[in-house]
């Protein structure tokens, strides 16, 4: 394992403004706009989780939220875009972990901090968790139109804390996609129905090892 990747390091401050910047925020709206942002959301889950993603549509969503389509289209656009908002607010909470939290997955208390090959594999657990407990909802946000998964915020957040963390290798923004790409949604959906979510956490644990400790080159 390298050295750089083992002892305990903090992410330049400059990192952690970056990510500050980066992190999702909720909206800001006047209070009737918020009261029908929560109904919608409210309706959305409920008919998500009784029906299936899939299964529901955007007039379904309309009439239980007790709102007018046009009202709901011109809010969210499409159903990738509702996905999207549900899933908004369980990835600011990640942020924040990552952020502010504990450690291995935040940066821990001044002096003792974890290694970055730690808070890695520790991100990749809680994305791993988050995204399978998710599944339907991150894959129609990530396959809404061409590319979308790489011009949702999120992605923009998630690939810069990994490029911090791999900071000491020779390509960290190009190690960082690739590291994020077997956690595309729609690729965890085929290979767990093929060989299981603790099988992939593993290969996903040697993945981690391999990318965070192999030698800089």
């Amino acid at each position: 394992m390298a050295s750089d990747a083992t002892g305990p390091q903090s992410v330049s401050a400059s990192g952690v403004d970056e990510l500050h910047v980066l992190r999702s925020s909720p909206p800001r709206e006047r209070a009737d706009a918020a009261r029908n942002r929560a109904a919608v959301l409210d309706a959305a889950a409920t008919l998500f989780r009784e029906h299936g993603v899939a299964a529901v549509s955007m007039d379904a969503v309309a009439a239980a939220a007790g709102v007018g389509k046009g009202t709901l289209f011109r809010r969210f656009g499409d159903k990738a875009g509702l996905a999207v908002a549900l899933l908004d607010a369980r990835e600011r909470e990640l942020q924040d972990a990552i952020l502010t939290g504990p450690a291995p997955l935040g940066p821990g208390r001044p002096g003792d901090e974890p290694a970055r090959g730690e808070r890695l594999a520790a991100f990749v657990e809680a994305y791993l968790t988050y995204a399978l407990d998710h599944l339907d909802l991150l894959r129609m946000s990530e396959t809404g139109s061409a590319g979308a998964r790489y011009r949702i915020g999120a992605y923009r957040f998630w690939h810069r804390h990994v490029a911090l963390l791999l900071a000491h290798r020779a390509d960290p923004d190009a190690d960082a996609h690739t590291l994020l790409a077997p956690l595309a949604a729609e690729h965890l959906r085929a290979v767990v129905a093929e060989v299981g979510a603790e099988r992939v956490r593993g290969a996903m644990r040697a993945l981690v090892r391999d990318i965070a400790c192999a030698a800089p080159g």
